[in-house]
């Protein structure tokens, strides 16, 4: 079993798929590295993949002695690159893993060629707030309430997702609280104009846990970057709208600063 070292001790369980230059996808909100289904096998077809647990989910270390920042997040991600050997890596982060990939351009220039913002946003201080109904849903128990969110719900009844969706698996009510404090305090909006990697910002029209304007609001702070906007998804666009794996490969292979491992 593989595992790097945060700076504090925390042991962060990462996996490794494919071959090529690496590819590191940081998960969603209390999400485990499967959440990525078969977006790992599309990105791998190119890529050695990088995926892992964040603190508090999964097989890696909860601790909850003290808060969680998406900023403080985004070592672990460094930790992994550092137990791998990668001395750049390509960057994809989704929904708060996007916000803590924001950081790591933002403060680790050096360790990232291209970088891939999905369904994320700069923060409530600078961006567009959720409804009050999809923060309900969000923090509640409905689960195919919350499914909808993410996928239409014709999609969702044929892919049975009802009951194979891969959603939170936080240790417990601790650290799944954590991780909602760290993504709803982060600010990258400082940040987000530091960023030297080539971005592609990749969102849902129909995205209502993460409004859409956000995406533009990124695009248009990140000095490098893209903007695409899939018309008719919702939050968890790559599993519905898997064409967008194209869109995400056409742009490192264009775009990569050159990533290399040590």
């Amino acid at each position: 079993m593989a595992f790097a070292w945060a700076p504090d001790g925390t042991r962060i369980r990462y996996w490794t798929s494919g071959a090529g230059t690496p590819i590191l996808l940081i998960a969603g909100q209390a999400l485990p590295h499967s959440s990525w289904g078969t977006e790992v096998d599309r990105l791998a077809s190119r890529h050695t993949v990088v995926t892992y647990d964040h603190r508090g989910v999964g097989e890696s270390d909860g601790p909850v002695d003290e808060p969680y920042t998406t900023r403080g997040m985004a070592a672990d991600a460094v930790a992994i690159l550092d137990d791998l050997g990668i001395d750049r890596a390509h960057v994809y982060g989704f929904s708060m893993g996007g916000r803590i990939a924001q950081w790591l351009a933002a403060d680790h220039p050096d360790r990232v060629g291209a970088l891939v913002l999905g369904s994320t946003t700069p923060g409530d201080a600078h961006g567009v707030r959720r409804s009050r109904r999809a923060t309900q849903i969000l923090i509640g128990t409905d689960r195919r309430a919350l499914l909808e969110l993410f996928y239409t719900p014709e999609w969702i009844d044929a892919n049975d997702m009802q009951s194979t969706a891969p959603l939170a698996k936080p240790h417990n009510r601790q650290t799944l609280a954590l991780h909602y404090k760290a993504s709803e305090g982060h600010d990258g909006w400082d940040a987000l104009s530091h960023i030297a990697a080539p971005t592609l910002v990749v969102h849902g029209s129909d995205d209502e846990l993460a409004p859409v304007r956000n995406a533009s609001i990124a695009a248009e702070r990140i000095p490098d970057s893209r903007l695409v906007i899939l018309d008719g998804a919702r939050h968890g666009y790559f599993a519905e709208f898997p064409d967008v794996s194209d869109t995400v490969l056409d742009f490192i292979a264009g775009h990569g600063r050159g990533a290399v491992t040590a």
